[in-house]
């Protein structure tokens, strides 16, 4: 019976993953059980961190962070993890800040899966498995950038939260944004996520162009020099393109 109970809750929690933001009501269907066994399988999974409830629509379950925490040490055995990793060394040891690299997780987040710290006293900090989202950073943009342009209205869609006053949360001026960052090839954060921190990424891509993941120098606004931001984004392409030659084992 305990088992059976086990398997029922992985099987609802992968439910609530392909079909999230999802319904109590809607899982029942699906599984064809009882709304007070699903109910309760939801709460305990909440309760655990495994799920939460939907910021806007407190009926519906989303995946919690504690799945998001999980990822990046099964990300730590993966083809992009073992590619990025001296890449992200070497670039540290160029610019002495801290480098970030961040996966996306569809349109609800990026999660920073392995980072490379500098040996400033005062930098930029960012624990393995933490979220933010695509529109306010610097490796959501580079990932956002090169997503359909389906996606990329739904995201709007679903609103562009502001966290700071620099925050972009106009779609024309995140459009414009996401063109500039195609052109360039790098994105660039300055204050617009966390207050005095500053960022500049660029994406890692597969062969069909689908954005993988992104790498970002970051440091605080107080070492940010925009006249250095043309050589700092060049740094970090090339980082992201080795990184892409070397997960393809060019």
């Amino acid at each position: 019976m305990e088992m059976k109970s086990v398997t029922r809750s992985l099987r609802i929690l992968e439910a609530v993953a392909q079909h999230q933001p999802v319904t109590v009501g809607e899982l029942t269907k699906l599984f064809g059980l009882p709304k007070s066994t699903v109910q309760r399988t939801l709460i305990t999974l909440s309760e655990a961190g495994w799920l939460r409830a939907n910021r806007k629509d407190t009926t519906r379950w989303e995946i919690g962070v504690r799945v998001l925490a999980v990822r990046p040490a099964a990300l730590q055995g993966s083809s992009l993890f073992a590619a990025a990793r001296e890449p992200m060394i070497r670039l540290r040891d160029k610019v002495n800040e801290t480098i970030h690299l961040s996966v996306p997780d569809a349109l609800q987040c990026m999660v920073v899966v392995d980072r490379v710290d500098c040996d400033h006293a005062v930098r930029t900090y960012h624990e393995i498995g933490d979220t933010s989202p695509l529109h306010a950073t610097a490796t959501g943009r580079a990932v956002l950038a090169h997503l359909p342009a389906a996606d990329v209205d739904e995201l709007i869609d679903r609103g562009l939260d502001s966290y700071s006053e620099s925050t972009l949360t106009d779609p024309s001026e995140l459009r414009t944004e996401l063109k500039r960052v195609r052109t360039n090839g790098y994105s660039v954060n300055r204050n617009q996520y966390r207050p005095d921190v500053c960022a500049i990424a660029a994406p890692i891509l597969d062969t069909d162009g689908t954005p993988l993941a992104a790498v970002a120098i970051s440091m605080p606004d107080s070492r940010y020099d925009p006249a250095k931001e043309p050589e700092l984004g060049r740094l970090v392409t090339d980082t992201a393109a080795e990184v892409t030659a070397r997960r393809l084992g060019a």
